[in-house]
């Protein structure tokens, strides 16, 4: 149970449409329950201000089934699933067996939503997510895609990165640069973007390596140690192709 859900709970027993023994029946719930492969956090939204999210990555299609249906089961209105597969995907939608429990599912960022898809009219400030090359683009989007499942806009700059730098220091692109409240910058290769970026803005920087490039790029390390000693002030890290963290961390800073 959420935040807003208890305060429409007190607010019910105020009004007199539910007793008080049963508003504390519904606050005495567990935090969690023991499903076996998996320990469900009902409070994950109460406690840090957004519900629990589902890696999907190592999780069985019927897993991650029976996961999202156990947390809308106790009041959770949405699930994001990572790193969902296609095949996750054609399972849910083939078991999921409740007619209204709809998935929303992203093929590039591989981000499924469970329930209700969040309203877009109701997002609050300015996320702008930008990639160094149209190879980023999925990590990017499990960004975006985060950050705009957690309420905030979402400016999306792709393909802006140093090989052709008139593409992100035009007036277009630095506008919306100058404008934001925090830049998730992403980058393969040797990393440069996140600190050109921290140069131009006034902002927090979050930088993601991805794992694009060649040999010596070692799977997104070199653009990792390059993030990690940026120059410009004001630039954080997360790990290589963690889109989700990125997007997570920058709505916390949006939302502040």
């Amino acid at each position: 149970m959420d935040e807003k859900a208890i305060k429409e709970l007190l607010e019910s027993v105020k009004k007199g449409e539910s007793s008080i023994d049963d508003a504390l029946l519904k606050l005495k719930e567990a935090p969690f329950e023991d499903m076996g492969f998996a320990k469900p956090d009902f409070h994950r939204g109460l406690r840090q201000g957004a519900p629990e999210v589902i890696y999907g990555q190592g999780k069985t299609p019927y897993q991650i089934l029976e996961i999202a249906k156990k947390l809308i089961s106790h009041g959770q209105k949405s699930v994001l699933i990572t790193r969902m597969s296609v095949e996750a995907r054609d399972f849910f939608l083939q078991n999921k067996k409740d007619d209204s429990l709809e998935l929303n599912y992203d093929e590039l960022s591989r981000i499924g939503i469970a329930g209700q898809m969040p309203d877009k009219t109701k997002a609050v400030g300015k996320i702008v997510v930008a990639t160094g090359g149209t190879s980023d683009m999925p990590v990017a989007e499990e960004a975006a895609r985060t950050a705009e499942f957690l309420g905030n806009n979402v400016v999306r700059l792709y393909d802006v990165g140093v090989a052709g730098i008139h593409r992100l220091i035009n007036k277009e692109s630095m506008e919306h640069i100058m404008s934001a409240n925090v830049i998730i910058a992403i980058a393969g290769m040797e990393g440069a973007l996140a600190s050109v970026v921290g140069g131009l803005s006034d902002c927090p920087v979050i930088a993601v390596p991805t794992s694009v490039g060649y040999g010596a790029a070692f799977g997104g390390l070199a653009a990792l140690l390059s993030m990690l000693n940026s120059c410009a002030s004001g630039v954080s890290v997360v790990n290589i192709d963690n889109g989700f963290g990125a997007g997570y961390l920058a709505s916390m800073i949006n939302k502040k």
